[in-house]
């Protein structure tokens, strides 16, 4: 495996990573235009019934997947370096 494959996978990471957390931001501010908060509240934010649960199993889903891209750079990285070795 090459250096540059492993460069590539952490940038691809380092990506998904950037994008996780601007996901919270989107939703808010698609909620505050009057949208749906990506299906978080269907009718609206002055409709919104769900429950207390419903943003704390966004916020979990969203850390372990920010979680895991962290690890998975992590990993790489010291790939990377057993590779130039």
């Amino acid at each position: 495996m090459s250096v540059f494959l492993v460069r590539l996978g952490v940038f691809i990471l380092s990506a998904a990573a950037i994008g996780i957390a601007l996901i919270p931001i989107l939703v808010l501010i698609d909620l505050l235009d009057g949208g749906t908060g990506w299906g978080l509240c269907p009718q609206g934010i002055e409709a919104c019934s769900n429950p207390y649960t419903t943003a704390a199993e966004f916020g979990v889903l969203l850390t372990i997947g920010l979680f895991l891209s962290v690890l998975g750079i992590r990993l790489l990285m010291k790939l990377a370096r057993r590779l130039r070795s």
